[in-house]
Protein backbone atom coordinates (compact mmCIF):
# COMPACT_ATOMS: atom_id res chain seq x y z
CA UNK A 1 0.00 0.00 0.00
CA UNK A 2 1.32 3.40 -0.99
CA UNK A 3 0.98 5.59 1.94
CA UNK A 4 2.56 8.69 -0.35
CA UNK A 5 0.21 11.25 -1.71
CA UNK A 6 0.14 12.78 -4.83
CA UNK A 7 0.86 15.96 -6.38
CA UNK A 8 -2.82 16.93 -6.45
CA UNK A 9 -3.69 15.61 -2.62
CA UNK A 10 -0.91 17.42 -1.80
CA UNK A 11 -2.84 21.04 -3.58
CA UNK A 12 -5.70 19.68 -1.66
CA UNK A 13 -3.98 20.38 1.62
CA UNK A 14 -2.35 24.20 0.76
CA UNK A 15 -5.17 25.21 0.24
CA UNK A 16 -7.27 24.16 2.97
CA UNK A 17 -4.50 25.14 4.82
CA UNK A 18 -4.18 28.61 3.22
CA UNK A 19 -8.01 29.07 4.16
CA UNK A 20 -7.57 27.67 7.53
CA UNK A 21 -4.75 29.75 8.49
CA UNK A 22 -6.32 32.92 6.94
CA UNK A 23 -10.33 32.41 7.55
CA UNK A 24 -10.37 29.58 10.20
CA UNK A 25 -7.92 30.05 13.33
CA UNK A 26 -7.85 33.75 13.76
CA UNK A 27 -11.71 34.17 14.75
CA UNK A 28 -12.11 30.40 16.54
CA UNK A 29 -12.27 31.95 19.98
CA UNK A 30 -14.25 34.78 19.15
CA UNK A 31 -17.24 32.60 17.30
CA UNK A 32 -16.94 30.11 20.20
CA UNK A 33 -17.06 32.74 22.69
CA UNK A 34 -20.14 34.84 21.00
CA UNK A 35 -21.63 31.69 19.83
CA UNK A 36 -20.94 33.30 16.16
CA UNK A 37 -22.27 31.54 13.14
CA UNK A 38 -19.85 32.28 10.56
CA UNK A 39 -22.10 32.08 7.43
CA UNK A 40 -19.81 34.66 5.42
CA UNK A 41 -17.01 32.24 6.20
CA UNK A 42 -18.40 29.10 5.30
CA UNK A 43 -19.63 31.05 1.88
CA UNK A 44 -16.03 31.62 1.25
CA UNK A 45 -15.34 28.10 1.55
CA UNK A 46 -17.74 27.70 -1.11
CA UNK A 47 -15.74 29.81 -3.45
CA UNK A 48 -12.90 27.04 -2.94
CA UNK A 49 -15.54 24.18 -3.43
CA UNK A 50 -15.34 22.89 -0.01
CA UNK A 51 -18.94 23.44 0.41
CA UNK A 52 -19.84 20.55 -2.19
CA UNK A 53 -16.38 18.23 -2.18
CA UNK A 54 -18.42 14.83 -2.87
CA UNK A 55 -21.01 15.88 -4.24
CA UNK A 56 -21.39 14.80 -8.09
CA UNK A 57 -20.31 16.67 -10.76
CA UNK A 58 -23.19 16.85 -12.25
CA UNK A 59 -24.91 18.43 -9.74
CA UNK A 60 -22.05 21.09 -9.79
CA UNK A 61 -19.53 19.37 -7.04
CA UNK A 62 -16.19 18.58 -7.01
CA UNK A 63 -17.04 14.70 -7.10
CA UNK A 64 -13.94 14.46 -5.02
CA UNK A 65 -13.25 10.38 -2.80
CA UNK A 66 -13.73 10.39 0.87
CA UNK A 67 -9.98 10.20 1.22
CA UNK A 68 -9.27 13.35 -0.99
CA UNK A 69 -12.02 15.01 0.81
CA UNK A 70 -10.98 14.13 4.71
CA UNK A 71 -7.31 15.90 3.76
CA UNK A 72 -9.06 19.41 3.23
CA UNK A 73 -11.72 18.37 6.31
CA UNK A 74 -7.93 18.02 8.39
CA UNK A 75 -6.69 20.99 7.58
CA UNK A 76 -9.74 23.30 7.97
CA UNK A 77 -10.56 21.48 11.76
CA UNK A 78 -6.98 22.71 12.76
CA UNK A 79 -8.10 26.25 12.49
CA UNK A 80 -12.06 25.82 13.83
CA UNK A 81 -13.05 22.47 14.94
CA UNK A 82 -16.83 23.55 14.82
CA UNK A 83 -16.52 25.01 11.27
CA UNK A 84 -14.97 22.48 9.84
CA UNK A 85 -17.30 20.32 11.71
CA UNK A 86 -20.60 21.80 10.13
CA UNK A 87 -19.26 21.93 6.98
CA UNK A 88 -19.20 18.76 6.92
CA UNK A 89 -22.53 17.97 7.72
CA UNK A 90 -23.50 20.43 4.81
CA UNK A 91 -21.26 18.44 2.47
CA UNK A 92 -23.00 15.14 3.72
CA UNK A 93 -26.69 16.84 2.82
CA UNK A 94 -25.98 18.35 -0.07
CA UNK A 95 -24.31 15.29 -1.75
CA UNK A 96 -27.54 13.37 -0.75
CA UNK A 97 -29.73 15.97 -2.42
CA UNK A 98 -27.47 15.83 -6.01
CA UNK A 99 -26.63 12.48 -5.55
CA UNK A 100 -30.73 11.14 -4.74
CA UNK A 101 -32.74 14.01 -6.17
CA UNK A 102 -34.89 14.47 -9.00
CA UNK A 103 -33.20 16.71 -11.43
CA UNK A 104 -35.73 19.62 -10.65
CA UNK A 105 -34.57 19.94 -7.60
CA UNK A 106 -31.01 19.64 -8.13
CA UNK A 107 -31.20 22.37 -10.11
CA UNK A 108 -33.24 24.01 -7.47
CA UNK A 109 -30.85 23.67 -4.67
CA UNK A 110 -27.26 22.67 -5.88
CA UNK A 111 -25.82 25.64 -7.20
CA UNK A 112 -25.83 27.76 -4.24
CA UNK A 113 -25.78 24.81 -1.78
CA UNK A 114 -22.52 23.68 -3.38
CA UNK A 115 -21.10 27.07 -3.48
CA UNK A 116 -21.99 27.90 0.20
CA UNK A 117 -24.82 30.73 -0.56
CA UNK A 118 -26.97 28.75 0.68
CA UNK A 119 -26.95 25.69 3.94
CA UNK A 120 -28.21 22.18 4.97
CA UNK A 121 -28.96 20.56 7.40
CA UNK A 122 -29.34 16.69 8.41
CA UNK A 123 -32.61 15.34 9.84
CA UNK A 124 -32.22 12.02 11.40
CA UNK A 125 -31.93 11.70 15.25
CA UNK A 126 -35.49 11.97 17.29
CA UNK A 127 -36.31 12.36 20.90
CA UNK A 128 -37.14 9.23 21.12
CA UNK A 129 -34.38 6.53 18.74
CA UNK A 130 -31.00 7.76 19.64
CA UNK A 131 -28.83 5.57 18.73
CA UNK A 132 -31.56 3.57 17.24
CA UNK A 133 -32.40 5.26 14.10
CA UNK A 134 -34.12 2.17 12.50
CA UNK A 135 -37.01 3.01 15.01
CA UNK A 136 -37.87 6.44 14.24
CA UNK A 137 -41.59 8.07 14.13
CA UNK A 138 -41.45 11.33 12.40
CA UNK A 139 -44.40 10.24 9.68
CA UNK A 140 -44.34 11.60 5.75
CA UNK A 141 -48.13 10.81 4.87
CA UNK A 142 -49.30 10.89 0.91
CA UNK A 143 -51.78 13.07 0.31
CA UNK A 144 -52.38 13.47 -3.30
CA UNK A 145 -48.93 14.85 -4.92
CA UNK A 146 -47.68 15.75 -1.35
CA UNK A 147 -46.23 14.09 1.31
CA UNK A 148 -47.53 15.86 4.94
CA UNK A 149 -44.81 15.17 7.31
CA UNK A 150 -45.96 15.63 11.23
CA UNK A 151 -42.92 14.79 14.30
CA UNK A 152 -39.66 16.48 15.48
CA UNK A 153 -35.92 15.91 15.25
CA UNK A 154 -33.11 16.96 17.72
CA UNK A 155 -29.62 17.75 18.12
CA UNK A 156 -29.71 19.41 14.50
CA UNK A 157 -26.76 21.55 13.71
CA UNK A 158 -27.54 25.09 11.63
CA UNK A 159 -31.18 24.46 12.71
CA UNK A 160 -33.11 27.36 11.88
CA UNK A 161 -29.98 29.21 10.11
CA UNK A 162 -30.05 26.85 7.10
CA UNK A 163 -32.14 27.11 4.08
CA UNK A 164 -32.64 23.66 3.47
CA UNK A 165 -33.46 19.99 5.46
CA UNK A 166 -32.44 16.65 4.58
CA UNK A 167 -35.22 14.76 6.89
CA UNK A 168 -35.27 10.85 7.48
CA UNK A 169 -39.40 10.19 7.63
CA UNK A 170 -41.46 7.28 8.12
CA UNK A 171 -43.90 6.26 5.01
CA UNK A 172 -44.25 2.69 5.83
CA UNK A 173 -44.43 0.12 8.39
CA UNK A 174 -42.00 -0.36 11.76
CA UNK A 175 -38.17 -0.62 10.84
CA UNK A 176 -35.60 0.54 8.84
CA UNK A 177 -37.76 -0.64 5.54
CA UNK A 178 -40.46 2.12 5.95
CA UNK A 179 -37.65 4.95 6.14
CA UNK A 180 -38.03 7.31 3.15
CA UNK A 181 -35.53 10.97 2.70
CA UNK A 182 -37.11 14.08 1.78
CA UNK A 183 -35.56 17.57 1.02
CA UNK A 184 -37.81 20.28 3.07
CA UNK A 185 -37.46 23.70 2.75
CA UNK A 186 -36.14 24.95 6.12
CA UNK A 187 -38.78 27.88 6.20
CA UNK A 188 -41.32 25.65 4.79
CA UNK A 189 -45.13 25.94 6.24
CA UNK A 190 -45.27 24.27 9.65
CA UNK A 191 -41.27 23.91 10.02
CA UNK A 192 -40.72 25.18 13.84
CA UNK A 193 -37.36 25.47 15.65
CA UNK A 194 -36.60 24.99 19.13
CA UNK A 195 -34.76 26.97 21.67
CA UNK A 196 -30.81 27.22 20.89
CA UNK A 197 -28.92 24.66 22.69
CA UNK A 198 -26.57 25.75 25.35
CA UNK A 199 -24.07 23.06 24.73
CA UNK A 200 -20.51 22.72 26.22
CA UNK A 201 -18.74 22.85 23.12
CA UNK A 202 -19.48 23.59 19.59
CA UNK A 203 -20.58 27.09 20.20
CA UNK A 204 -20.04 28.28 16.65
CA UNK A 205 -23.04 26.65 15.16
CA UNK A 206 -26.36 26.40 16.28
CA UNK A 207 -28.24 23.66 17.75
CA UNK A 208 -31.88 23.14 18.02
CA UNK A 209 -35.21 20.64 17.62
CA UNK A 210 -36.60 20.87 14.99
CA UNK A 211 -40.78 19.97 14.57
CA UNK A 212 -42.82 19.61 11.83
CA UNK A 213 -46.77 20.12 11.98
CA UNK A 214 -48.32 19.49 8.98
CA UNK A 215 -45.88 20.28 6.56
CA UNK A 216 -46.41 19.67 3.11
CA UNK A 217 -43.52 18.81 0.66
CA UNK A 218 -44.39 17.67 -3.35
CA UNK A 219 -43.35 14.63 -3.87
CA UNK A 220 -40.99 15.67 -6.21
CA UNK A 221 -38.57 16.35 -3.42
CA UNK A 222 -38.10 13.07 -1.99
CA UNK A 223 -34.66 11.76 -2.27
CA UNK A 224 -34.34 8.49 -4.19
CA UNK A 225 -37.47 6.08 -4.11
CA UNK A 226 -39.94 5.36 -1.11
CA UNK A 227 -38.16 3.00 1.77
CA UNK A 228 -34.88 4.04 0.48
CA UNK A 229 -34.44 6.56 3.48
CA UNK A 230 -32.27 4.25 5.66
CA UNK A 231 -29.64 2.77 3.41
CA UNK A 232 -29.48 6.58 2.39
CA UNK A 233 -28.58 7.03 5.91
CA UNK A 234 -26.59 5.13 6.57
CA UNK A 235 -24.29 5.45 3.61
CA UNK A 236 -24.09 8.94 4.51
CA UNK A 237 -22.89 7.95 8.37
CA UNK A 238 -20.23 6.04 6.76
CA UNK A 239 -18.61 9.38 5.52
CA UNK A 240 -20.16 11.64 8.11
CA UNK A 241 -17.82 8.88 11.19
CA UNK A 242 -14.53 9.79 8.44
CA UNK A 243 -15.42 13.13 8.58
CA UNK A 244 -16.21 13.77 12.55
CA UNK A 245 -13.16 11.16 13.15
CA UNK A 246 -10.85 13.44 11.03
CA UNK A 247 -11.96 16.34 12.60
CA UNK A 248 -10.82 14.88 16.41
CA UNK A 249 -7.01 14.24 14.28
CA UNK A 250 -6.95 18.00 13.14
CA UNK A 251 -7.71 19.26 16.38
CA UNK A 252 -5.66 17.14 18.04
CA UNK A 253 -2.79 18.07 15.67
CA UNK A 254 -3.09 21.62 16.69
CA UNK A 255 -2.98 20.63 20.21
CA UNK A 256 0.10 18.55 19.98
CA UNK A 257 1.76 22.05 18.25
CA UNK A 258 0.43 24.22 20.91
CA UNK A 259 0.89 22.21 23.79
CA UNK A 260 4.67 21.71 22.29
CA UNK A 261 5.39 25.64 21.94
CA UNK A 262 4.47 26.13 25.32
CA UNK A 263 6.75 23.14 26.93
CA UNK A 264 9.92 24.11 25.01
CA UNK A 265 9.22 28.41 26.94
CA UNK A 266 8.13 27.20 30.27
CA UNK A 267 10.34 26.66 33.04
CA UNK A 268 10.13 24.74 35.76
CA UNK A 269 13.20 24.18 38.59
CA UNK A 270 15.45 26.18 36.14
CA UNK A 271 14.87 23.36 33.38
CA UNK A 272 12.44 24.11 30.41
CA UNK A 273 9.65 21.54 31.06
CA UNK A 274 10.23 20.06 27.51
CA UNK A 275 13.62 18.55 29.23
CA UNK A 276 11.64 16.90 31.43
CA UNK A 277 11.45 12.54 30.34
CA UNK A 278 7.30 12.46 31.63
CA UNK A 279 7.23 15.44 29.20
CA UNK A 280 8.65 13.75 26.37
CA UNK A 281 6.90 10.61 27.16
CA UNK A 282 3.54 12.32 27.08
CA UNK A 283 4.53 13.84 23.57
CA UNK A 284 5.67 10.92 21.96
CA UNK A 285 2.47 8.74 22.98
CA UNK A 286 0.17 11.82 21.88
CA UNK A 287 1.80 12.02 18.51
CA UNK A 288 2.00 8.43 18.28
CA UNK A 289 -1.90 7.86 18.69
CA UNK A 290 -2.48 10.96 16.28
CA UNK A 291 -0.18 9.15 13.21
CA UNK A 292 -2.12 5.98 14.19
CA UNK A 293 -5.69 7.71 13.80
CA UNK A 294 -4.79 9.03 10.81
CA UNK A 295 -3.44 6.05 9.13
CA UNK A 296 -6.63 3.97 10.09
CA UNK A 297 -9.22 6.91 8.93
CA UNK A 298 -7.43 7.08 5.37
CA UNK A 299 -7.73 3.39 5.04
CA UNK A 300 -11.33 3.97 5.88
CA UNK A 301 -11.70 6.24 3.58
CA UNK A 302 -9.99 4.30 0.79
CA UNK A 303 -12.14 1.66 1.59
CA UNK A 304 -15.21 3.68 1.24
CA UNK A 305 -13.98 4.58 -1.97
CA UNK A 306 -13.32 1.41 -3.39
CA UNK A 307 -16.86 0.17 -2.26
CA UNK A 308 -15.04 -2.68 -0.10
CA UNK A 309 -17.33 -4.85 1.36
CA UNK A 310 -16.13 -4.43 4.61
CA UNK A 311 -15.85 -0.79 4.60
CA UNK A 312 -18.73 0.04 7.40
CA UNK A 313 -16.58 -2.01 9.85
CA UNK A 314 -13.75 0.33 9.09
CA UNK A 315 -15.66 3.63 9.23
CA UNK A 316 -16.55 2.45 12.92
CA UNK A 317 -13.38 1.25 13.98
CA UNK A 318 -11.40 4.74 12.43
CA UNK A 319 -14.03 6.74 13.64
CA UNK A 320 -14.40 5.06 17.56
CA UNK A 321 -10.67 5.14 18.12
CA UNK A 322 -9.71 8.48 16.48
CA UNK A 323 -12.36 10.44 18.37
CA UNK A 324 -11.22 8.44 21.45
CA UNK A 325 -7.74 9.34 20.78
CA UNK A 326 -8.23 12.67 19.50
CA UNK A 327 -10.25 13.59 22.96
CA UNK A 328 -7.59 12.12 25.25
CA UNK A 329 -4.87 14.32 23.18
CA UNK A 330 -6.39 17.55 23.55
CA UNK A 331 -7.48 16.64 27.30
CA UNK A 332 -3.55 15.63 27.68
CA UNK A 333 -2.75 18.71 25.61
CA UNK A 334 -4.55 21.14 28.14
CA UNK A 335 -3.05 18.86 31.18
CA UNK A 336 0.83 19.91 30.38
CA UNK A 337 0.01 23.74 30.31
CA UNK A 338 -0.97 22.75 33.74
CA UNK A 339 -3.58 26.00 34.98
CA UNK A 340 -2.30 27.95 31.82
CA UNK A 341 -4.50 25.12 29.59
CA UNK A 342 -7.63 25.78 31.88
CA UNK A 343 -8.27 29.14 30.77
CA UNK A 344 -9.84 30.53 27.99
CA UNK A 345 -6.82 32.82 26.83
CA UNK A 346 -5.35 29.40 25.62
CA UNK A 347 -7.51 27.40 23.20
CA UNK A 348 -6.60 23.96 25.07
CA UNK A 349 -9.84 24.21 27.17
CA UNK A 350 -11.90 24.83 23.47
CA UNK A 351 -9.95 22.27 21.82
CA UNK A 352 -10.83 19.46 24.96
CA UNK A 353 -14.65 21.16 24.64
CA UNK A 354 -15.29 20.86 21.03
CA UNK A 355 -13.57 17.32 20.68
CA UNK A 356 -15.69 15.89 23.51
CA UNK A 357 -18.68 15.64 21.74
CA UNK A 358 -17.12 13.82 18.32
CA UNK A 359 -17.42 10.36 20.66
CA UNK A 360 -21.19 10.87 21.01
CA UNK A 361 -22.56 12.02 17.67
CA UNK A 362 -22.32 10.07 13.85
CA UNK A 363 -23.14 6.96 16.20
CA UNK A 364 -21.49 6.55 19.50
CA UNK A 365 -18.54 5.26 19.94
CA UNK A 366 -20.81 2.32 22.45
CA UNK A 367 -22.55 2.10 18.83
CA UNK A 368 -19.62 1.66 17.03
CA UNK A 369 -17.70 -1.08 19.08
CA UNK A 370 -21.79 -3.17 18.48
CA UNK A 371 -21.08 -2.75 14.83
CA UNK A 372 -17.32 -3.81 15.25
CA UNK A 373 -18.25 -6.47 17.35
CA UNK A 374 -21.09 -8.34 15.57
CA UNK A 375 -19.49 -8.18 12.13
CA UNK A 376 -16.48 -9.81 14.19
CA UNK A 377 -18.36 -12.72 15.67
CA UNK A 378 -20.85 -12.79 11.95
CA UNK A 379 -17.38 -13.39 9.80
CA UNK A 380 -14.26 -13.51 11.82
CA UNK A 381 -11.30 -11.71 12.24
CA UNK A 382 -9.47 -12.90 9.31
CA UNK A 383 -12.65 -12.29 7.25
CA UNK A 384 -11.95 -8.21 8.54
CA UNK A 385 -8.29 -7.86 8.65
CA UNK A 386 -7.18 -8.17 4.92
Amino acid sequence: MNFELNDEQQAYIASAKAFSDKALLPHAAQWDAESIFPKETLRAAGELGFMGMYTPESAGGLGMGRLDASLIVEELAKGCTTTAAFLTIHNMATAMIGKYCQESAVEAWCPALVMGEKLASYCLTEPGAGSDAGSLRTSAQQDGDDYVVNGSKVFISGAGETDVLVVMTRTGDAGPKGITALLIPADAEGVQYGKKEHKMGWNAQPTRMVTFDNVRVPMSHRLGEEGQGFAIAMEGLDGGRINIATCSVGTAQRAIADATAYVKERKQFDTAVAEFQHTQFKLADMLTDLVASRQMIRLAASKLDNKDPQATTYCAMAKRFATDAGFAICNDALQLLGGYGYIKEYPLERYVRDTRVHQILEGTNEIMRVIVGRKLLMDGALEIIQ
